[in-house]
């Protein structure tokens, strides 16, 4: 056996040697030949096989240099993007984990001489967020290819649904104007106005009562009392069921009601969208995708949406930031009297508190605060058309 055959002490000694990471500045890009120590590295120089690829370097070398740097960023985007897609992480934990390979691309051949150099390059160019911290650089990759296709797919489906919406509104208007054609005849049609119909419009004390057909609550301008006395009169002095005075007043409440009910279902049909992601609620995190990085069932509170769809999530516990689409989120339900937004529905972005829980139908007592209808009590609202709200 010979002093350097393979089986030799030295030459396993040397390959052990070999197997991990050495030095990076006795590494030579162009000979991709990686030297233990100083004399080797010097020994290398200076041999013919490294002057020859000198030559070639010297006839261009700002062709090489950009095709490394190239390369060398090429493969550290690909590696974010496999590896922290959706999260925000340190420069430095994902140049670790780049380096790893032992066959990559060096950055002393690159036109960026430090780290910092390339983490500043990428938010420049916009192919990464880039944030400075007391802890170092931190970077979230940004998925250019994926976000075109996601546009694109969200502007049709827009425009689908702009074009069902404004469908439905129309057949929405014909049908209140043949609600209205039909209740104009039957007011006209009836006799004309006697004392027992004057008695609907002033009460015993000379009072009004007005109802304004278009809001959603009766406006009565005088006392619960007198008012119910009112009908309690026109009742008993009209008990004749149809055309009269008596059934007037019956249908004008039922037609009341009815349109009150039809506005509610116009605005749940305009207000029901397909997405319900807005800034400020909390949010738990349901993608198993994350499992790996901790995120899991984890809550987070939402301080940017992105396109209606996709949201970035602030996370409570570890402070991490991550962008994730809303069908791997779940809404929160808060405590009782706890505040709350409504995400989906008639009464959408309105903000409101839980009153009671109802876990046989799965629905909710809340009550509105803010806004027109201030102080509306909504008897059972959804699960998932409520989310806690960040305080």
């Amino acid at each position: 056996m010979g002093k350097n055959d393979f089986l030799t002490p030295k030459a396993i000694a040397n390959r052990i040697k070999a197997k991990g990471l050495q030095k990076l500045r006795w590494y030579c890009q162009m000979c991709e030949k990686q030297c233990r120590d100083e004399n080797g590295f010097k020994c290398h120089c200076m041999s013919e096989s490294h002057q020859r690829q000198m030559q070639v370097f010297g006839q261009n070398p700002n062709r090489i240099i950009d095709g490394y740097s190239e390369e060398f960023e090429r493969e550290f985007l690909e590696h974010m993007k496999r590896s922290h897609r959706f999260s925000r992480v340190a420069a430095t934990v994902v140049y670790n984990e780049y380096i790893s390979n032992r066959h990559h691309i060096h950055m002393n051949s690159t036109q960026w001489a430090t780290l910092t150099e390339f983490v500043k390059y990428l938010g420049r160019t916009g192919k990464c967020k880039v944030d400075e911290t007391p802890k170092g650089w931190f970077i979230t990759y940004i998925d250019r290819d994926s976000e075109t296709l996601f546009k694109e797919r969200l502007k049709n489906k827009r425009l689908r649904a702009d074009e069902v919406e404004e469908e439905k509104q129309e057949r929405e208007i014909k049908r209140q104007i043949e609600r209205a054609e039909q209740l104009i005849p039957s007011v006209s049609g009836s006799s004309q106005p006697n004392e027992s119909e004057r008695v609907l419009l002033k009460s015993e004390d000379g009072g009004k009562i007005a109802f304004a057909l278009g809001s959603s609550k009766p406006v009565v301008k005088e006392k619960r009392e007198s008012s119910k006395l009112v009908f309690e009169d026109g009742e008993s002095s009209n008990p004749v069921k149809g055309k009269g005075a008596g059934g007037n007043v019956g249908g004008g409440v039922s037609a009341l009601d009815e349109l009150m009910r039809e506005e509610e279902k116009v605005k749940e049909r305009m207000n029901r969208k397909d997405y319900w992601l807005c800034e400020g609620i909390v949010v738990k995190v349901m993608s198993k995708a994350l499992a790996e990085k901790g995120y899991y069932k984890k809550k987070g509170i939402v301080v940017k949406v992105i396109d209606k769809y996709v949201g970035e999530i602030k996370m409570i516990d570890s402070k991490h930031v991550l962008r994730v689409d809303q069908e791997e989120l779940e809404t929160v339900i808060p405590h009782i009297g706890g505040p709350l937004r409504i995400v989906n529905g008639a009464y959408r972005g309105s903000n409101a508190r839980l009153l009671a829980l109802d876990t046989e139908k799965y629905s909710a007592k809340v009550q509105i605060e803010k806004g027109i209808y201030d102080g509306r009590v909504l008897q059972a609202v959804e699960y998932e058309d409520i989310c806690k709200a960040a305080v």
